[in-house]
């Protein structure tokens, strides 16, 4: 099974390889005042990455407030 779990890690690697080759055009961010030259590449990977942390945020909010709403409160604490 782990021969299988590497076989897909690196056909993963390979397609991510592939796309940043063919995607190695330069593009110009702009955001308010800044503007930054990089990769079409760059952009998608920083915008994967940006929405994977907010994701994770936003599940650990959701948790932690699930968490406090649901927990029973000891006697005589509050």
């Amino acid at each position: 099974m782990r021969f299988f779990y590497l076989l897909i890690l690196l056909a993963l690697i390979a397609v991510i390889a592939i796309f940043a080759y063919q995607n190695a055009e330069a593009v110009d961010v702009q955001f308010l005042n800044w503007g930054v030259p990089t990769t079409l590449a760059a952009v998608a990977g920083a915008a994967y990455l940006l929405g994977m942390l907010s994701g994770w945020t936003v599940i650990g909010l959701f948790r932690r407030s699930l968490y406090r709403a649901t927990e029973t409160r000891q006697q005589g604490q509050y």
